[in-house]
């Protein structure tokens, strides 16, 4: 099926009136999460050096009671849940787990890192009601730091243009620890002539510290800039600041607008920041919501999670934050990854 086909076209714009219901509601009222962020299994199959999201022994998550949590997110109001990992295709029963954010009322979307796509895979996600995946490809080659290489996922992403009814976009990166910055352009090229949409990310360096973008890295991620009106998730002054090594003065609304729900079913401020609020999502309720989202949190200034600064854009033009950052010993330190991800 081309990309272009009559029912693609149908179920993009069907879409699309869900997402602009997302945002209404959103700007409505500010309690109800936006977007969860809910792991099905830790284990990953890979062993990207810059990630600390993944291990190699976890089990999956019990169907059952990942059902339960998704259940309880529904009753939230959340309004875009997204499957992450590890490598949620590890998941046996990730097409139910779809399936149940669905009928939710909530977007269903998923992170993955490609390798276990097959096209009767991707049409059983079409059949579970799938709306959005992001691929992140970090390198043309893969190399010690990542395996996520174009040379390695390109058939995967040709099976994704022949079989896929969701958005596919492909987040490429530049930053510390890539060697080749010029392969982000590369990418994104060949996502946007396969027909999806691209975005870029930056990764710090190896001493864990924002740094600016480097000359070369600077006009890499320009360039990629110029496929805006094509892109998933518009650059936005976040993007800008992390470029030029700057701290960004801003409301995070996570554990409110925003929550990530580990593997054992505790709401954390992001897959940075785990530890607080700390508390199992089948408890979480209004006044936490309220709570941490006039909560300051101590380490914004340097946050690279693009999807929680995306998620905070909603409510950066209302109410002040008005509670001193909780005892939870966050960390003010620059994050690992940016992820842009459309939400």
């Amino acid at each position: 099926m081309h990309r272009s086909s009559p029912r693609r076209r149908w179920i993009a714009a069907s879409r699309r009136l869900r997402e602009f219901k997302m945002i209404a509601k959103g700007l409505a009222s500010t309690d109800h999460p936006i977007l969860a962020h809910i792991i099905p299994i830790r284990r990953c199959n890979l062993t990207c050096t810059y990630c600390n999201e993944f291990d190699d022994f976890s089990k999956p998550v019990p169907t059952e009671t990942m059902l339960r949590r998704i259940d309880h997110l529904g009753r939230l109001g959340t309004t875009i849940i997204t499957t992450s990992g590890g490598e949620p295709l590890l998941h046996p029963e990730l097409d139910l787990i779809i399936a149940r954010v669905r009928s939710t009322g909530a977007l269903a979307g998923m992170i993955t890192n490609g390798y276990l796509l097959v096209p009767d895979r991707i049409r059983s996600l079409n059949r579970a009601g799938l709306d959005h995946m992001q691929i992140s490809i970090d390198n043309v080659m893969p190399d010690e730091v990542s395996k996520k290489s174009l040379k390695v996922l390109d058939k995967k992403l040709q099976m994704l243009a022949e079989h896929a009814e969701f958005h596919v976009n492909i987040n490429s990166v530049v930053g510390g620890g890539i060697h080749n910055p010029e392969d982000a352009l590369t990418v994104s090229k060949r996502a946007i002539e396969l027909g999806f949409t691209s975005t870029v990310g930056i990764i710090h360096d190896g001493t864990g510290q924002l740094r600016p973008l480097g000359e070369r890295e600077r006009k890499v991620y320009t360039a990629i800039k110029q496929f805006e009106k094509s892109s998933y998730s518009r650059f936005n002054r976040f993007q800008e600041a992390i470029a030029d090594g700057r701290p960004n003065d801003w409301r995070c609304r996570a554990g409110g607008r925003y929550l990530y729900v580990c593997e054992d079913g505790l709401v954390h401020y992001c897959s940075q920041q785990r530890g607080y609020p700390g508390k199992p999502i089948e408890q979480y309720t209004l006044e936490d919501i309220r709570r941490e989202y006039q909560t300051e949190k101590g380490c914004a200034p340097h946050c690279t999670v693009s999807c929680v600064h995306q998620v905070s854009l909603f409510d950066g033009w209302r109410d002040p934050q008005t509670l001193p950052p909780s005892d939870s010993g966050l960390d003010a330190a620059p994050l690992i990854q940016i992820e842009s991800v459309r939400r």
